[in-house]
């Protein structure tokens, strides 16, 4: 076999971002508005927001991370995410990809505390611990 012959698996490395965007009710239902800056649509009545957070936005620009290849430490940027950045030192291509956003909730029976990804609209969730289920709301 040639070194021809071998395919190089050149895709992209993937991290995730440390800086989340803030968490937006709807301005017409109080709903939560999906996660992200820029034009949203709301899951719940569908209005149209345009969200955006200049803070946000200055800290992506200027995020830094290692290299997860050569552990060079690189800044980002750029104010959007997902983001594609090049390592000056390997070459290597990295994606910047948003950060899941998770929000802890308190089961009312037990006081247990549960980490939850928010969604618009309401969910029953049931309590690992005590196996009680309560409504959410987001």
């Amino acid at each position: 076999m040639s070194e021809e012959d071998v395919e190089v698996d050149i895709s992209p490395l993937e991290i995730e971002s440390d800086i989340s965007p803030p968490l937006i009710n709807c301005p017409n239902c109080e709903g939560l508005l999906p996660l992200g800056l820029g034009t949203k649509t709301c899951t719940l009545c569908g209005a149209v927001a345009n969200v955006e957070h200049e803070a946000t936005r200055k800290e992506w620009a200027q995020e830094r991370f290692a290299c997860p290849n050569c552990s060079k430490v690189l800044v980002c940027g750029v104010e959007e995410r997902p983001a594609k950045v090049a390592c000056s030192s390997c070459s290597n291509q990295i994606v910047v990809k948003p950060k899941v956003v998770k929000v802890e909730i308190t089961c009312p029976s037990c006081d247990r505390r549960l980490r939850l990804r928010p969604r618009p609209g309401s969910r029953q969730i049931t309590c690992p611990a005590c196996d009680d289920e309560f409504k959410v709301t987001f």
